[in-house]
């Protein structure tokens, strides 16, 4: 086994759910991922606790379950729930066989699925959770990389020092936790605010996400306007989305448009009221990722870029005893901030062309 994959499985052990003698441990994984479900469960177990393996969450067992079943049919799945209920730690392993198996499925039954899934979504966000990538080939295509260039960019971005990356992304958390309004504009396509006031910054450094390697809060759920073009690609359920656009009036999407899978777009907006509002805005700052690779789990995180999310918000973000937007969704979509852009926060240029004003290079105002 390649030691990379050994170093993987105990950073997910030890740093992202820091996993004690008698926790019930459930590992999601696909057979494209049987190195690392091989090296998690061993360490798992040197660790004390009980791992218990589960591959219905790959892509294409649901996708045979959804191409089977009428929407009307789809429910939630007490086993599956009491699942959730009785894990004290949730891994899942993303790795595919094929990126596009749930491209056949029809939006109605989709969207169907994921109403269902909300109380096990739920149940597994309480517990110690985190979400990782292992480099399957078909992972790597999708990347437009070779599986040994693609293993390499992978393993790079997930063995960091998490330590130093909290300290480098805490400097923004800072500013963000102390500002009222954000102001993102990029080139001619992009001049949104939101109000983040009374929100709470979230430092992700590979504990929920592995990689992490982002800031990320969530909008007043009402206060955001403006307009917004999406410059990277959107893939939802093997469907890519180019040049998403959305304008935002009173915190409601009352305008999009996409030049590629435009009606993808129209149904996720569409999912429930909530998905027509932002539930995030995420500030990626992992420079060990330093393309897009089609991986939301991987590009959400790459240094030059915000991304902000349609749909439900996450609870940490939020004032106590308060609740977010609220939606069956949570889609993340990518703006590159390399060239031409800025972020203020309270009017103040805290972000240009991609480089932090804590950052050497950075300039306050352009020359």
């Amino acid at each position: 086994m390649d030691p990379r994959v050994r170093e993987h499985a105990e950073i997910v052990v030890d740093h992202s759910t820091e996993i004690e003698a008698g926790d019930n441990v459930v590992v999601s994984a696909s057979s494209a991922a049987e190195d690392l479900t091989l090296a998690l469960c061993e360490t798992i177990g040197e660790r004390g606790g009980l791992p218990f393996h589960v591959s219905f969450r790959n892509d294409r067992t649901r996708a045979a379950f959804l191409g089977g079943v009428s929407p009307e049919d789809v429910d939630t799945p007490d086993h599956e729930l009491a699942l959730a209920e009785a894990a004290d730690v949730w891994i899942h392993v993303r790795a595919h066989d094929n990126v596009a198996e749930m491209s056949a499925v029809e939006s109605d039954t989709m969207a169907a699925y994921r109403k269902a899934q909300l109380p096990v979504r739920e149940e597994i966000l309480d517990t110690t959770w985190v979400l990782t990538q292992y480099p399957a080939p078909a992972d790597a295509q999708n990347a437009e990389m070779s599986t040994e260039e693609y293993e390499e960019f992978v393993w790079s971005a997930i063995g960091k020092d998490w330590a130093a990356q909290k300290a480098h992304q805490e400097e923004m958390v800072e500013i963000l936790d102390a500002g009222e309004e954000v102001r993102i504009v990029s080139g001619e396509t992009t001049d949104l605010t939101m109000s983040i006031e009374g929100m709470t910054t979230i430092n992700d450094h590979a504990k929920n996400n592995l990689p992490g390697g982002e800031v990320f809060t969530a909008p007043v759920a009402d206060s955001v306007e403006g307009e917004v073009l999406f410059d990277k690609p959107l893939i939802h359920e093997g469907h890519e989305v180019e040049d998403g656009y959305l304008r935002f009036e009173g915190g409601e999407v009352v305008e999009y448009g996409a030049s590629k899978n435009e009606d993808v777009l129209g149904q996720v907006l569409d999912t429930d009221e909530g998905a027509r509002r932002l539930g995030e805005l995420g500030i990626g700052m992992n420079r060990d990722i330093d393309r897009f690779t089609y991986n939301m789990l991987f590009d959400e995180k790459m240094g030059d870029t915000i991304h902000l999310a349609v749909g439900r918000a996450y609870d940490e973000c939020l004032p106590e005893g308060e609740t977010g937007n609220e939606s069956a969704v949570h889609v993340d979509m990518i703006v590159d901030m390399s060239e031409d852009s800025y972020i203020e926060v309270d009017g103040e240029v805290v972000q240009r062309n991609g480089t932090f004003r804590f950052e050497d290079g950075f300039e306050e105002s352009e020359a």
